[in-house]
């Protein structure tokens, strides 16, 4: 068994005070018993609007916020995986890479994943100051005999790249978000969420921003589909789940579905 836990908090725009915030909650979620802690896209920095100032205010994967997270997760002891704004490659000063950053109890990067598609929808135009993700194989990492693969917010709306995941071997998809309010936006997070875990039996662990800028609702689902640990609106929350890749087996004797499907996933473009 192992035990993961969501987090969710407002993140804005000082860098310091968030990484405060990461801090905080991963350490409540250490002292509840986790051993991976997901926080939220964008935790390193959010501001009302995605425009220059997230280009400006990004970072390398060694500045300093990452390396705030990687000395969190060594005196903590745990997994943190945190949604990052990464410094364009190549020294792009008009843009940056939404980046989910998966760091070990040793400060160690074990897996990393850009956001592939970018959020045009809902009248916002992310693709405007961020680049997307290169399309390459799902990394992943082992904690107690569980596969994590990672994913970023609107690809939720994509079943393909949850499939590619467990394809890859994942039992669990961390995932992390800045899931906008709006009409039946907390029902489409609630509904996806669950046909990820159903279509691929899989565990999906999801952590939201809160209000204002997020829809909250963060939780962790199991493999039928069915919420084991949720949150609401509340702010700066955590809440824990035990998981086992027993579970995800006996689950798989019922429903064989990644064994029966007769299609595979391949890239358009």
């Amino acid at each position: 068994m192992t035990q993961v836990a969501v987090a969710q908090f407002a993140p804005g725009e000082d860098k310091e005070e968030n990484a405060r915030s990461v801090a905080d909650l991963a350490a409540r979620a250490a002292a509840e018993g986790a051993e991976v802690v997901l926080l939220p896209e964008y935790a390193m920095f959010t501001a009302p609007r995605t425009d220059h100032r997230y280009v400006e205010a990004a970072e390398p994967l060694d500045g300093p916020f990452v390396t705030a997270a990687a000395e969190t997760a060594r005196r903590e002891g745990v997994y943190v995986v945190v949604g990052v704004n990464e410094a364009g490659e190549g020294g792009d000063a008009a843009r940056f890479t939404n980046t989910l950053v998966a760091l070990s109890p040793r400060g160690e990067r074990v897996a990393l994943y850009r956001k592939i598609h970018l959020y045009d929808a809902f009248g916002v135009r992310e693709s405007e100051v961020v680049t997307p993700g290169p399309i390459e194989e799902p990394e992943t990492f082992t904690v107690g005999g569980l596969t994590f693969g990672l994913q970023t917010c609107y690809d939720l709306r994509f079943p393909e790249v949850t499939r590619r995941i467990a394809a890859a071997g994942a039992h669990v998809l961390l995932l992390a978000a800045q899931w906008v309010p709006g009409p039946l936006k907390e029902d489409h997070w609630r509904t996806l969420a669950r046909a990820r875990a159903i279509e691929n039996t899989v565990y999906v662990a999801a952590a939201g921003q809160s209000a204002p800028r997020g829809a909250g609702n963060s939780m962790v689902i199991d493999p039928m589909g069915t919420p084991v640990s949720a949150l609401g609106e509340e702010a700066p929350a955590v809440s824990t789940a035990r998981i086992s890749a027993s579970r995800v087996e006996e689950v798989r004797v019922m429903n064989p579905a990644l064994a029966l499907r007769r299609f595979s996933v391949t890239p358009s473009g």
